[in-house]
């Protein structure tokens, strides 16, 4: 049988950025793999011995468009969270900068990797959504997240092999 599933693998391209960025070392960010955001929510409650985190979740959302190109759109959340005092608007401030500046460094890092997947046919969305979480979802902590959908063929033909008769 063969594989006709396309897919990229953003959570090994997170967590390579992660462990190659400076900023995120200087930060002290730990990388984790999570599923959706409860299981981010979970991430940030159990490791209470480390401040900052980017998560990639493993699961992805998306959709098959059955057109004349049929392609598969998957789309994964990566996720920024910086712990500070608790109350304190100024540090959480400098929490969002230091997140948004990580994102913009990813970014710089992604348009190159954007570049390369379109060679094994994975074409990332150049729209990438970055939103800041409310500052009631977390007391003490900064979050925010991005996503980023990808389009690959898909191969729709029918085969008959695939089918009992």
């Amino acid at each position: 049988m063969t594989n006709k599933n396309i897919n990229w693998d953003a959570s090994s391209f997170f967590e390579r950025l992660a462990s190659k960025n400076k900023l995120a070392k200087t930060e002290e960010f730990r990388f984790c793999r999570v599923s959706r955001l409860e299981g981010f929510e979970e991430a940030i409650q159990h490791l209470q011995s480390t401040a900052n985190f980017i998560a990639v979740s493993d699961i992805s959302q998306g959709y098959t468009e059955l057109n004349t190109t049929p392609h598969t759109r998957r789309v994964k959340t990566v996720f920024f969270a910086m712990r500070h005092a608790l109350d304190d608007m100024q540090a959480r401030q400098e929490c969002m900068d230091t997140m948004r500046e990580l994102f913009r460094q990813f970014m710089s890092v992604l348009i190159q990797e954007k570049t390369r997947v379109e060679e094994e046919h994975i074409y990332l969305d150049p729209r990438i959504s970055f939103q800041e979480i409310d500052k009631y979802f977390l007391s003490g902590c900064a979050c925010a997240f991005f996503q980023i959908a990808t389009d690959v063929y898909t191969d729709l033909r029918y085969n008959e092999e695939e089918w009992e008769l």
